[in-house]
């Protein structure tokens, strides 16, 4: 059963991978390799009487209620699918409320007030003030929400997508840089977070500096690319003004978002419950805001400016794509298989530092949220040790090797529809520089005493 899972896993992750080439549709596949792993799992445990140690426990707890052993089993699997699906959905109603604000803000021409601030026609100008943006704006945002709000922010500066796909797959590298030295900057340093592994302060103090040489060192060698040689060609198209409501609406979207890990401090709740509130209210205030310009906007038009109309304009393929991916990985998890390839890791490798930057690198295949769940379970080091922060950094930054590799880098996949040999060709040898160059500081400051 744990072969066939895999196999599903490894032929779906190629004809990802040769989307383009074979004109299938990534979401397609996903779906389809989400779908068959779990029907996999399902008669696998059906009919075979072992159970995995990712199931054993929900087995045992329906077993010893006095049910057969086949009703343990379909209770079991329908268990532990739900428990997934919640987690998931916990991410895809983040994602589906940090990407309607985010519309709305647009549909009110709200990211015009930040193109007009941006006076560079220079490139290369260019490349180093989106990149501070996603390093500090993810660490506040977090990283996925970081993305969506400044490729859409490019969408209005560069309207060329050949250009703009290179600045967009760089957002991603510098949004996980800047999420992994937050607390809440990215999934798995919450997690640590949550897990009293490690503090906020000590993050930030430990890899701040890491995470900065992770994003300045690739954006440097970029810099020097031929992509980012020149100025910014514009396209004919008609100049659209800002409403009167442009800048309020973004001001009340971007605190909307801003508000979400606030609110998560405070109440202790998932952050999509944060995001769920702020959306109602942006979506409340847009309702009462009404765009305009020197007139009124004519009824004809004042559909296309409805919250309605914002949610139609949401990439759902992206959505559902990530829905397939999180579901199989949810499935190699659930058979204990990413625990299993966490722990034979730590076994045949004597390097605890190399164990951490294999676990990094294995996160841009891999989902990096069981690896890190593995992690914790596997070290008993106390809170704020190195290794805690080694970890943090390298699963926040290592999915940066791979488009797929970061909920940052699906968003920016979906709404870029950014090619994934494109990104293997050009970004991950970047990405790979920064990651080495992080670790090693993080290394060399644990030499160095830093960490005592």
């Amino acid at each position: 059963m744990e072969t066939m899972v895999i196999l599903v896993f490894v032929v779906g992750y190629i004809l990802i991978t040769l989307e383009h080439n074979l004109n299938i549709n990534k979401t397609v596949t996903a779906l389809i390799m989400a779908a068959v792993s779990w029907a996999i799992l399902s008669l696998g445990l059906m009919t075979v009487y072992h159970v995995n140690d990712g199931l054993h426990a929900f087995h045992e707890q329906f077993l010893s209620t006095g049910i057969s052993e086949h009703d343990a089993k379909r209770t079991a699997i329908e268990e532990i699918l739900v428990h997934h699906m919640g987690k998931i959905a916990e991410i895809l109603f983040f994602l589906i409320g940090a990407m309607t604000i985010v519309e709305i803000i647009d549909l009110h021409r709200g990211f015009h007030i930040i193109k007009n601030y941006v006076k560079t026609n220079s490139k290369k100008k260019l490349l180093w003030i989106i990149g501070l943006l996603a390093f500090f704006l993810s660490s506040v945002i977090d990283n996925l929400t970081a993305t969506i709000v400044l490729i859409s922010i490019l969408r209005k500066i560069i309207p060329v997508r050949e250009d703009r796909i290179w600045y967009s797959a760089l957002v991603v590298l510098a949004a996980n840089a800047g999420g992994a030295w937050s607390p809440i900057g990215d999934v798995t340093t919450t997690m640590l977070w949550i897990a009293k592994k490690v503090s906020a302060a000590k993050l930030i103090e430990y890899l701040v500096l890491p995470a900065l040489i992770c994003f300045v060192i690739p954006f440097f060698l970029a810099s020097r690319l031929p992509a980012f040689r020149g100025n910014i060609l514009s396209e004919d198209v008609a100049i659209e003004k800002p409403f009167k409501s442009s800048q309020f609406m973004l001001i009340v979207g971007i605190l909307a978002i801003i508000a979400v890990p606030i609110f998560k401090t405070i109440t202790h709740l998932p952050p999509y419950i944060g995001m769920i509130l702020s959306l109602g209210i942006v979506w409340l205030i847009a309702e009462k805001v009404k765009p305009e310009l020197d007139d009124i906007i004519s009824d004809d038009h004042a559909h296309t400016f409805t919250v309605h109309h914002a949610l139609s304009r949401i990439e759902m393929s992206g959505i559902l794509f990530f829905l397939g991916i999180l579901l199989t990985v949810a499935a190699l998890e659930s058979l204990g298989i990413l625990y299993n390839f966490a722990g034979w890791i730590a076994q045949t490798i004597p390097s605890e530092d190399l164990v951490v930057m294999i676990l990094g690198v294995s996160s841009a295949v891999i989902d990096n949220v069981p690896l890190v769940a593995a992690a914790i379970g596997m070290f008993a080091e106390p809170m704020d040790a190195e290794l805690w922060h080694f970890i943090a950094f390298a699963a926040g930054t290592g999915g940066s090797l791979l488009i797929i590799g970061s909920a940052a880098g699906v968003a920016a996949m979906g709404m870029e529809k950014i090619e994934f040999f494109w990104y293997l060709k050009n970004i991950t040898w970047l990405a790979a520089v920064g990651f080495v160059a992080g670790s090693i500081l993080i290394i060399c400051f644990r030499m160095l005493g830093f960490y005592a």
